[in-house]
């Protein structure tokens, strides 16, 4: 979302960032403490994690990598890295 910087930075900073930057697109970066991590807004991450976990009990239950690949639009090599992942965690 755009935000016009007339509308909420004081004239004086805003003067001083067009003898930067005059009239163009300026992206202002989150500070640290309120960046959010990559999922957290939505339901994605829950979404994946629950994925593979039907990943990994379809592999337990005798279904071939290939077939996974097939069944789930991914590649051989990434399932193989969600089952040894699952794997660890499972230990």
């Amino acid at each position: 979302m755009y935000i016009k910087a007339n509308e909420v930075l004081p004239k004086e900073i805003l003067e001083l960032i067009q003898d930067y930057v005059d009239g163009e697109y300026l992206y202002i970066p989150r500070k640290e403490e309120n960046k959010k991590r990559w999922g957290q807004n939505t339901k994605t991450r829950d979404e994946i994690k629950l994925r593979n976990i039907e990943i990994y009990n379809e592999y337990k239950n005798g279904i071939t990598v290939k077939r996974l690949a097939q069944k789930h639009y991914l590649s051989e090599k990434r399932l193989q890295r969600i089952i040894s992942e699952m794997k660890k965690k499972c230990l």
